[in-house]
């Protein structure tokens, strides 16, 4: 929970229970619009189609990945982390650079100095592989203490400040998954089995007498070796191990994307970078006639696994958006619909079930209200800085109103030398028909706004 926005923010922080108190400083840009969707949580609202998709896919996890002997699903699911972290948890411990992109404030969106907006759900972790407890929170069991760090997802809403159509919003949802694995989970191993050195192209066993000294010499000969990084593996894991790795993670993405979209899904692997993995993959499935990338995932840097405080094991992580797997799923063409009220809409998903493949239905399609925004930027203006205040200040004026805007022409006065912006807004509403007078007032308080606080002259 955040209240204020300049004495101080009290947070309550539900899984651990914590309440903390942050004051902001000059790093602060959470918007109006921002602060209202924070009041929000769509994944615990029954009706919402987040909500079926994100049970769609814990369903699949934990009814396909389970602990030999035991009952209760072997993926803990934790869905009631904290939306505020530390920049060190947001970025730092996910080996981020220094001087990445998302870590400027024209992405972040910034509490102060040390804490923003979760920009995605591997914010926590760091924390969930290093405790070795976690708490399960699920609509499939009650709330109980969950033993080891090897297996969990985490859901939740991610918050990045971002350009504005129907398939961005400066709030969406996201399922992070991991899994670490031992040698002998990795290879089936069993003590003082023999393995093959492929490296090396010679046959070793370990001598070690001791049967648990015997499975770790197992693990570091399979699973690590001091080598180099290449496009294949990290310089830590042996070839053997990053390639079993990267094929058990893709076989479970399939598998989640057949699940979800059907067995006849046409989808591929395109290789990728991501600071916290590597091997790095993006999953594309085949849609309305485009390849059109759905999750990203890798091996875990081992770097990050030792900053844990893990040794003798590696592991993959996955992050999609439920946005986007449920706008394909259901036909939702606008995400703007996913935070609608209105009951012509939230009435189609009430009484489904995860499992249920419908499409959804347009209530009415009404016209679109174009108008457009010009002015002169201060001399002293960081142009990408004011295209973000921009972007966030008409969504908080505008609201859901709001469906387009884009950054339509940029130029620089030879005799003056100052930078001229134009956006183009398009106004709709996914309820009711608008018109131009009322969105004409909308408008001109988006200008009047965007004079007042960011010392822009109005063309």
């Amino acid at each position: 929970m955040i209240r204020g926005t300049n004495a101080g923010l009290h947070l309550v922080c539900n899984a651990p229970a914590t309440r903390i108190t942050l004051t902001p400083d000059e790093h602060w840009n959470l918007s109006p619009n921002v602060l209202g969707l924070l009041e929000r949580r769509l994944l615990d609202e029954p009706h919402n189609p987040l909500t079926l998709m994100k049970r769609r896919i814990i369903e699949y996890m934990q009814s396909q990945h389970r602990t030999s002997g035991v009952r209760s699903p072997s993926f803990a699911v934790c869905d009631q982390e904290p939306r505020v972290v530390s920049v060190w948890d947001n970025f730092d411990s996910l080996l981020t650079p220094p001087d990445h992109v998302s870590r400027r404030p024209t992405d972040t969106y910034y509490i102060n100095e040390g804490h923003c907006l979760r920009a995605h759900t591997s914010a926590h972790q760091h924390r969930l592989i290093k405790q070795g407890k976690l708490r399960v929170f699920s609509y499939m069991s009650s709330t109980r203490p969950y033993a080891g760090f090897n297996q969990f997802v985490v859901v939740g809403d991610v918050y990045r400040r971002d350009e504005i159509n129907r398939t961005h919003y400066p709030s969406f949802h996201q399922i992070e998954g991991v899994q670490l694995y031992t040698a002998q989970q990795l290879f089936g191993h069993r003590p003082g089995q023999e393995v093959c050195d492929r490296a090396n192209r010679r046959r070793i066993s370990c001598p070690l007498p001791n049967l648990k000294l015997k499975a770790f010499c197992i693990l570091q000969v399979a699973m690590f070796e001091n080598g180099e990084r290449n496009v294949q593996k990290q310089e830590t894991h042996t070839i053997d191990a990053a390639n079993v790795i990267s094929f058990k993670l893709k076989g479970i993405l399939e598998g989640l994307a057949r699940y979800v979209f059907g067995d006849n899904i046409r989808m591929r692997w395109v290789d990728a970078y991501f600071p916290f993995t590597h091997p790095s993959y993006e999953l594309e499935i085949f849609y309305e006639n485009n390849w059109m990338e759905v999750l990203g995932c890798g091996v875990i840097e081992q770097k990050l696994l030792e900053l844990a405080g893990v040794s003798g094991k590696a592991g993959w992580a996955f992050g999609l958006g439920l946005e986007r797997l449920a706008m394909v799923h259901y036909g939702i063409p606008d995400i703007r619909l996913f935070w609608s009220r209105d009951s012509g809409f939230l009435s189609q998903f009430a009484d489904r079930s995860p499992s249920d493949s419908f499409k959804y239905r347009p209530v009415s399609v009404h016209p679109q209200l174009y108008f457009d925004l010009s002015f002169w930027l201060p001399e002293d203006a960081v142009p990408e800085e004011i295209t973000a205040n921009t972007y966030d200040l008409i969504r908080s004026v505008s609201g859901s109103l709001i469906e387009q805007v884009n950054l339509t022409d940029s130029f620089r006065n030879k005799k003056t030398g100052r930078l001229s912006q134009t956006y183009r807004l398009v106004y709709r509403s996914s309820e009711r028909a608008l018109t131009k007078n009322e969105v004409n007032v909308i408008h001109k308080e988006i200008e009047k706004q965007v004079a007042e606080k960011y010392g822009v002259k109005l063309r």
